[in-house]
Parts: C-alpha cells; sequence; structure tokens
C-alpha cells in the first residue's frame, strides 16, 4: 500500500479529531522508534516479499471470497458473500497483523514479545508467529477470557507462549492491555508490544491496519474477477476493529461502496451490559489514543459486555472514530441473542461454523440483505471460526457438551 493509497493518519498520527499519543514520557521514544522502523521496512521491497511470501506459504493466502448460495437463497434478497479468514492459519485473521509485526520485531533486534489477547485468537497468531521466528513471548489475558476461550489458552501454551492471567477490572481485554503497556514501560529496550488491534497510540493503529488491509486488496481483486464490478456493502464486525479495518481501507475512496461496522449490543444498549462504543460511546481518551468510549459522566471506563469475548473492549480504534465521524460508515449494534441466530444460520445453510464474533456481522447482513434486490453484492468478513466458542454457545443454548 503506498503513501498516498495510506492518506491518514497525520505526522502527529491523526485521523480528523482522533488518534494521537497520549502515553507516558517513557514509552515517547519507543514510539518513535518503531515508527520510523515500519516506515523504512515498509519502503524496503525485500521486508513486502517476505511478509507477503509468509502469507502465501505459511498463512494460505490469499483467502476465498465464497458465494454463500445457500444462505443468501434462504433469505432471498442480495447476494452474500463470505471473505474466508476463518481459513487464514490459526483460524482468523489476527495471523496478517501478528506475521508482519513478528518480521518487523525481529527486522528491530527485539529478542521478547509481549501482547494482549481477548478471544485468544491474537494471542494463539502471536504465539504461533513467535514459534516460528524463535522469539520469546508471554500473553496477558485477563481471568474472565481465559475461562471463556480455555482452548486457545492451551494452544498458547502448545506453541510454547507463556499466559499470564489479569485477574484485575473486569478481567477482560481491556485489563490485559493495561497489563502489557506496564510490563512494556518496564521492559522496554528488549521487549517489543506485539499489538492486536487498531487500537492505541501512533503508529500502532496505522501499522496494524497496514498489515490487515491484505485483506481488503484481496477482496477487491476477487471480487472484480468474479463479478467484474466492487460490491455495494462491506459488513465486518467491530470491536478495536482490525478485521473491519482490514476490509473497509482499500475501499475508502470508492464512494459506491457502504461501510457497515456491527458492534456487540450485549444484552442490550438499553441495560448498559454492552461493547458499543461507536453506536452509544463519547469521545475519551484510552490506551494511548483519542477515539469514542464507553464512559461514564467522570470519564471513568465503563464495564462492557458481549458473549463474543473478542469484541468486549470499551474503546475503537481511532479511524474508525474517524470513519463515522466523516459519514464514511454506518456502525450498527447486534445483541448476544442476534448474534446466536447469526451463528446458527450460517451453520445451517453453510455448514461453516462462524466465531462469534463475525456472527454479529452474520445477523446484521442477512437482515439488510432481506431488503435488497439480488443484483446487490455484500460482502461478510467471516473473521474467524467457531471452535474456540463451542463452549460458550453450548451453554447459551442449554446444551451439555
Amino acid at each position: 500500500m503506498t503513501a498516498k493509497d495510506r492518506q491518514l493518519p497525520d505526522s502527529r498520527g491523526y485521523f480528523g479529531q482522533f488518534g494521537g499519543k497520549f502515553v507516558p514520557e517513557t514509552l515517547m521514544s519507543a514510539l518513535y522508534e518503531l515508527e520510523q522502523a515500519y516506515l523504512d521496512a515498509h519502503a524496503d521491497p525485500g521486508f513486502q516479499q517476505q511478509y507477503h511470501q509468509l502469507c502465501r506459504e505459511y498463512s494460505g493466502r490469499p483467502t476465498p471470497l465464497y458465494p454463500a448460495q445457500q444462505l443468501s437463497a434462504k433469505i432471498g434478497g442480495a447476494t452474500i458473500l463470505l471473505k474466508r479468514e476463518d481459513l487464514a492459519h490459526t483460524g482468523a485473521h489476527k495471523i496478517n497483523n501478528a506475521l508482519g509485526q513478528g518480521l518487523l520485531a525481529k527486522r528491530m533486534g527485539k529478542t521478547r514479545i509481549i501482547a494482549e489477547t481477548g478471544a485468544g485468537q491474537h494471542g494463539v497468531a502471536v504465539a504461533t508467529v513467535c514459534a516460528m521466528l524463535s522469539l520469546n513471548c508471554i500473553i496477558y489475558m485477563g481471568d474472565e477470557d481465559i475461562q471463556r476461550q480455555s482452548s486457545n489458552v492451551f494452544r498458547m501454551k502448545l506453541l510454547r507462549a507463556e499466559v499470564r492471567p489479569v485477574s484485575s477490572g473486569s478481567r477482560t481485554l481491556k485489563d490485559a492491555i493495561n497489563e502489557t503497556i506496564r510490563d512494556w514501560v518496564t521492559n522496554i529496550h528488549n521487549t517489543y508490544y506485539l499489538l492486536g488491534s487498531v487500537v492505541g497510540p501512533h503508529p500502532y493503529p496505522m501499522i496494524v491496519r497496514d498489515f490487515q488491509s491484505i485483506i481488503g486488496q484481496e477482496t477487491k481483486e476477487q471480487v472484480m474477477t468474479m463479478y467484474h464490478r466492487l460490491p455495494d456493502y462491506l459488513v465486518a464486525c467491530v470491536g478495536g476493529g482490525s478485521n473491519a479495518m482490514g476490509l473497509f481501507h482499500p475501499f475508502f475512496h470508492e464512494k459506491g461502496v457502504k461501510f457497515i461496522g456491527v458492534e456487540a449490543g450485549g444484552q442490550g444498549l438499553e441495560t448498559g451490559h454492552h461493547a458499543a462504543s461507536l453506536v452509544a460511546g463519547r469521545t475519551g481518551v484510552l490506551h494511548g489514543t483519542k477515539s469514542q468510549l464507553l464512559q461514564d459522566k467522570s470519564g471513568q471506563i465503563l464495564v462492557t459486555h458481549s458473549i463474543a469475548p473478542g469484541l468486549d473492549y470499551p474503546g475503537v480504534g481511532p479511524e474508525h472514530s474517524y470513519y463515522k465521524d466523516i459519514g464514511r460508515a454506518t456502525y450498527v449494534a447486534v445483541t448476544d441473542a442476534q448474534a446466536l441466530e447469526g451463528f446458527r444460520l450460517l451453520c445451517d445453510t453453510e455448514g461453516i461454523i462462524p466465531a462469534l464474533e463475525p456472527a454479529h456481522a452474520i445477523y446484521y447482513a442477512a437482515k439488510l440483505a432481506a431488503d435488497l434486490p439480488q443484483n446487490q453484492l455484500i460482502v461478510i468478513n467471516l473473521s474467524g471460526r467457531g471452535d474456540k466458542d463451542l463452549d460458550i454457545v453450548a451453554k447459551a443454548i442449554g446444551m451439555d457438551l
């Protein structure tokens, strides 16, 4: 992706009024070092060749763009296409960013990698890459998420990663990020923080977006080959927002393509038990960046809820806040119960078990498609597979595994 294609952020790391670097002075030099190293690597054809070669030979890219004919027929409206990130190595889109940043850390001479994880997919991807690149790996994960995603915890340990439980706060992704930042401040000279979403201080939202943009770049080429035109809608779930931004960003200048981000409505927006930062949040600062957050009148971060661990976060990437601010994307909320409907719908019609995160997008896209003509094209980013969520789903529908 060229500098022109990237557009924002500006030199200070802002997307309009969102973004920036709100961190202790001890981290400013590390962020500057990271930005310079990334820009050098981005301009290096050798680095790009190595990254794309590993994406092909190790991750299994390009992932297919699958016409969901049975799903489309059942709904009876627009044609739905699935971008099959669930088929990438480790079972989700997270490997795209983990590979890129892992190579960057190695290039920078860092020997110790730390990362946060919520649903566990980013943790698994980081552990995978660290094993392949012979890097030491420590993953911070909230106690609540460790219980919800025990299979992914086991996968990380099999890959030689140390999983450090976080028992503070809500014991979910927000608190795991807090602990990872504390570690980074303490061990800044030999440690690389491999952040997993388009959140955090500049340059992380830019770096993660650029590595995840391989999703949208492939989608654009694939849909043009298959239909000789661009899609009408792109739909993706949004927690921190990396899978959605990876799909949306390469289409930013294609004004005829509508973006819809689907947040976690939890038990309903009216209950307060949700994670819909863009739909129901206010501007604030969290984890080093200015964006839309769920906070009270005093600015205290609210406890969030989602049946999908990867969406259970009280903030969102600053570029998503910018997209909402300028009207480039629309953001909606889908409840836990509706996400379970989307989960079962894809199982029943296509024989694909999705992760609970993209199940939110499946539900919304199905409702959207029903009111559109058949010649309309909707691309859903199927950002992960559902193996990790079987315990959660079984409990939610009253089954005993």
